[in-house]
C-alpha cells in the first residue's frame, strides 16, 4: 500500500519538517540527559539507547532505493530494542537506559506499519514485535514502581498510536475502493458509449442491405457501392465491438449518437468560454490532418470526455487563464492536448488520482483504448492534459 493520501506538496513538506525537528529534539534531549543527569561511570546500556538503538529506529522510518523493505527494517529495530532490554536486565543500574528517541521512533514505526504494510499477517506480527519492544522498555528501570508507571504511560501511547494507524489504514482502504469505483464507472460509461455507437452503425448496415436488395433487380449498378458501404460500416462496428469485450453495461443512461467531432468540440469550448465572461476565450485548434480524417466512434467519445473533464478542472483550479484545446493526427494516432497558461496551485494538484478521481477515470478510459494519458506541469509552467489515442479506422475523407 503506497502513501497516496490527498495531501498537497506544501502539507507534505510541513509534515516532513515537523517529523525531522521532533526526532532531532528528542535526540538532543537524550544527549542532555546522558551528559547532565547521569552520574559517572556511564555503562554501555545507558549510552546505547542514545547513540545506537534510538538513531537506528529513527533511520528505519524513511526508505531509500537500496534499503531493505519497510517490514524488514521495522522487525530489525524491534529485535534490536528487545535485545538491549534483555541486556539491561543483567547490567548494573547506572541510568534510565530508556531513550526518548527510541521510544518515539518505535511508536512512529507502529503507526506506519498499521497504515502501510500489506498483507495483514505481516502487518500484525510486525506491530506485535514493535509493541513488545515498547512495553519491554519499561523493564530497563529494574524497579516495580518504574515498570508500573512506565507501562501505564506506554499503554496510553500505544493505544493512541494504534488508533491513528488504523484510521490511516482505513482511509487508504476507502481511497482505494473509491478509485476502483471510479475505474469501474468509467468502464461502464465507455461500454454505454460503444453500445450506442455500435447500434447506430448496425442500423445503417441493415438499411443499406435492405436498399441493395430492393434495387438489385432494377438498378444492379448501385449494388456494389452499397456493398462497399456495408463492408466499411461492418469493419468500423467490429473495431468498436472489440473495445466492448469484458466491459459491462448499466441501465438508465442517455443514448449517445455519433456526430461531427470538431463541431461538438466547438460547442463544448464555446460553452466553457461563456461560463468565464471576464476571462480570455478558449481556443480550439485542429491540424489539417484532423479536419480531413475520420476516427472511430470510441475515439471521438473519449476525446469529448477528456476535453470536458479537463475544462472542468480549469474552471475549478485556474478559472481566469487562457485555455487552448488542440488536436493533431497522424496515420496511426490522434493526439489531444488541453493547456492552460498557469499551473494549478499545489493544494489543488489533480495528479492522476492523488487530489481527486476525475483524472483517474480519464486515464482508465484512454488506456482501455490502448492509448496513453498524462496530466501535469510542462517545462514552461503551464498545466497540460495530453491523450494520445490509436486510430483503428483509416482515413476515408472528411469527418462526418
Amino acid at each position: 500500500m503506497d502513501w497516496k493520501f490527498p495531501f498537497s506538496p506544501g502539507i507534505r513538506r510541513v509534515i516532513s519538517i515537523a517529523a525531522v525537528v521532533s526526532l532531532a529534539l528528542l535526540w538532543a534531549g537524550d544527549i542532555l540527559v546522558l551528559l547532565l543527569v547521569t552520574e559517572p561511570p556511564i555503562s554501555p546500556t545507558t549510552w546505547l539507547p542514545v547513540f545506537v538503538t534510538g538513531p537506528a529506529a529513527a533511520l528505519a522510518l524513511p526508505g531509500t532505493r537500496y534499503s531493505p523493505t519497510f517490514p524488514v527494517r521495522a522487525a530489525g529495530v524491534a529485535a534490536l530494542s528487545l535485545t538491549l532490554t534483555c541486556v539491561c536486565l543483567f547490567a548494573p543500574v547506572t541510568g534510565t537506559d530508556i531513550g526518548y528517541l527510541e521510544a518515539f521512533a518505535l511508536l512512529c514505526l507502529i503507526i506506519r506499519t498499521l497504515a502501510q504494510v500489506q498483507p495483514t499477517r505481516t502487518m500484525a506480527w510486525t506491530v506485535a514485535a514493535l509493541a513488545a519492544g515498547m512495553v519491554m522498555q519499561t523493564l530497563r528501570t529494574r524497579t516495580l514502581d518504574g515498570f508500573i508507571a512506565g507501562s501505564y504511560a506506554v499503554t496510553i501511547m500505544l493505544s493512541l498510536g494504534i488508533a491513528m494507524g488504523c484510521v490511516l489504514r482505513a482511509t487508504e482502504a476507502r481511497r482505494q475502493r473509491a478509485e476502483q469505483d471510479v475505474r469501474q464507472a468509467e468502464r461502464l460509461a465507455l461500454a454505454r458509449d460503444l453500445h450506442d455507437l455500435i447500434a447506430h452503425h448496425m442500423t445503417g448496415i441493415i438499411v443499406q442491405a435492405n436498399a441493395a436488395r430492393t434495387v438489385h433487380a432494377t438498378a444492379p449498378e448501385t449494388v456494389e457501392p452499397a456493398l462497399e458501404a456495408i463492408a466499411r460500416s461492418g469493419t468500423e462496428t467490429l473495431e468498436s465491438m472489440r473495445r466492448l469485450v469484458r466491459v459491462l453495461r448499466e441501465d438508465n443512461h442517455q443514448p449517445l449518437r455519433p456526430g461531427d467531432l470538431l463541431a461538438e468540440l466547438g460547442d463544448l469550448v464555446g460553452e466553457f468560454s461563456r461560463h468565464r465572461p471576464g476571462a480570455p476565450a478558449a481556443r480550439l485548434e485542429a491540424s489539417a490532418a484532423v479536419r480531413t480524417s475520420r476516427f472511430s466512434p470510441e475515439v471521438e467519445a473519449t476525446v469529448l470526455r477528456v476535453v470536458r473533464e479537463a475544462l472542468t478542472n480549469v474552471l475549478r483550479h485556474a478559472p481566469g487563464e487562457q485555455v487552448t484545446v488542440r488536436l493533431d493526427a497522424a496515420t496511426e494516432w490522434l493526439q489531444l492536448t488541453v493547456t492552460n497558461s498557469a499551473r494549478p496551485r499545489p493544494a489543488d494538484r489533480p495528479a492522476g488520482g492523488r487530489g481527486g478521481f476525475g483524472l483517474i477515470g480519464l486515464r482508465e478510459r484512454v488506456e482501455a483504448l490502448d492509448g496513453t494519458f498524462r496530466a501535469g506541469a510542462t517545462d514552461s509552467g503551464q498545466w497540460e492534459v495530453r491523450a494520445v489515442l490509436p486510430r483503428p479506422v483509416t482515413d476515408a475523407g472528411p469527418a462526418r
